[in-house]
């Protein structure tokens, strides 16, 4: 296939922001997409600033690989129109662990979308067949799963759904290539490798902590000590948004009716309570301090 030029993003969270931005500093045209113009400028403002940072790195280090930020952040159109996909070359999803929202994004994408344009579903759990479904030609459609965050994480998960064909997952594995990324490729299944595993051990961590067994610090160095973890499970349910982690596990639930993905009720009372982690400054840490 030819070099893709033009990336379609929908969802300027976390995980639609690192990729957008590591997409357009390879070179890419990126079209961000999602619902509201205060959500895109929030984006574009958490853009500009891990640019301006990996840029006085660059300088302090000598380094002078990477494009000026202001060239880079030039490649990104941000909007809420979905008709400014129509020419993309490639697209990935990354909005909202809920399945009605999926429906809806999936719609507004099969009415915009180029009929054979890939889509990769960069999704935490929820099954890339049933995400197949929801849109014409379910061949062209496979999992990507980024990893957090996206422009420093170099290997991700691939997910081949009941329909995925071969040629749709060397056009991925292509694009990937193009973000200096190597895919692992998995049969379908909620969670896949990662999340099934990851979900289970965060809550779990979270139900030590409920039951008082440790302090959220002790948790986490134990898995950097004992097992040469880079970051705790607490530590990572903050990285990745605490709402995040719950609609995961709940899916799930859902998807294998085990009690063994039931989420535990601190989970649930946190993310009531909008401690979601990093991206609301509170979550099992606070600047450093555990939240009791």
């Amino acid at each position: 296939m030819s070099r893709i030029e033009r990336l379609g993003v929908i969802g300027a969270g976390v995980m639609g922001a690192g990729l957008a931005e590591n997409a357009a500093a390879e070179g890419l045209e990126v079209v961000l997409v999602d619902i509201s113009e205060e959500i895109l400028k929030s984006c574009k403002t958490g853009i500009q600033q891990s640019l301006r940072f990996k840029g006085m790195f660059n300088k302090e280090s000598g380094s002078s690989a990477a494009s000026p930020p202001e060239e880079i952040i030039e490649k990104i159109r941000f909007t809420t129109d979905y008709a400014e996909i129509s020419e993309v070359d490639f697209l990935v999803e990354n909005a909202t662990e809920k399945i009605e929202i999926k429906k809806e994004v999936y719609r507004c994408v099969g009415e915009n979308l180029a009929a054979t344009t890939v889509i990769a579903a960069n999704t935490s759990c929820f099954s890339i067949t049933r995400l197949g479904s929801l849109i014409p030609a379910p061949k062209r459609l496979l999992g990507i799963h980024f990893m957090n965050p996206v422009p420093m994480k170099k290997t991700v998960e691939m997910i081949r759904g009941h329909w995925t064909t071969e040629e749709t997952i060397s056009t991925a594995r292509e694009f990937l290539a193009q973000l200096g990324k190597h895919g692992i490729l998995v049969n379908d299944s909620p969670g896949f490798v990662s999340n099934r595993v990851l979900m289970l051990t965060i809550n779990e961590a979270v139900l030590v902590l409920q039951d008082g067994v440790s302090t959220a610090e002790d948790v986490d160095e134990i898995f950097k000590s004992c097992f040469g973890h880079k970051m705790g499970p607490l530590e990572t349910a903050d990285l990745i948004g605490l709402d995040t982690i719950l609609y995961s596990i709940e899916v799930l639930h859902e998807s294998f009716a085990d009690s063994k993905y039931r989420p535990a009720p601190l989970l649930k009372r946190m993310v009531d309570a909008g401690l979601l982690g990093r991206k609301s400054n509170s979550g099992f840490y606070n600047y450093g301090r555990k939240v009791n």
